[in-house]
């Protein structure tokens, strides 16, 4: 029995709306030399079976919920369109409610690089503006690496940088990623980090 395609829109990338203030520089470098190793057939096919999840928001704009990282590596490397899973028309709603429904509902991520929260009015409006978090890339590398678990929970990855934020110092993985990823490895099994989601230690009696 053939499943149903969801129903997609296509939107110029450029014209997106981030809902979230960081993102992982090196995760976005990463994912722009995975697309640089793909020839042409191969790279319509991704942007073919991958969307974004998107609300349409105020003055009928398109607000991602997810893929940022993605979403910034095509944008530079020169991608123009990308298809749009609509989850939600919120159009009709002012400024300040859009935000506060966003919120409810954990499709916004308003938490800049030092993990403090911020106004709604601080999310970028444009990917090219997103911030860049260190810790969001280490736990990016470290989720790829199996030192957790994917889950279905908003912004896991966040979770896990703000977790590595008081316990690794930020030099350690500008300057030596490698020894911040090992370090990174033995905190994310510790029983300190069995809240988080993805958790992969043991528990003990």
């Amino acid at each position: 029995m053939p499943h149903p395609h969801p129903q997609l829109i296509h939107a110029k990338l450029e014209k997106l709306h981030p809902t979230q203030i960081t993102v992982g520089k090196m995760e976005v470098a990463l994912k722009r030399k995975q697309w640089g190793e793909l020839g042409k057939k191969a790279r319509t096919a991704a942007l073919a079976s991958h969307w974004f999840p998107a609300i349409l928001g105020p003055d009928n704009k398109y607000f991602i919920v997810d893929h940022h990282h993605f979403g910034l590596a095509l944008l530079q490397e020169d991608v123009g369109t990308v298809s749009l899973m609509l989850l939600k028309d919120l159009s009709w709603l002012d400024p300040l409610k859009f935000w506060s429904v966003m919120d409810h509902h954990q499709w916004v991520h308003p938490y800049d690089s030092e993990g403090t929260r911020r106004d709604f009015l601080t999310v970028p409006c444009h990917l090219t503006h997103l911030q860049d978090d260190p810790y969001r890339s280490l736990a990016g590398e470290l989720r790829r690496a199996g030192g957790y678990a994917k889950d279905v929970t908003p912004f896991s990855e966040f979770l896990w940088a703000d977790f590595f934020r008081s316990r690794i110092l930020p030099t350690q993985i500008t300057e030596d990623f490698d020894k911040a990823m090992n370090r990174a490895k033995k905190l994310a099994r510790s029983q300190e980090a069995r809240y988080l989601p993805g958790w992969c230690g043991t528990v003990e009696g």
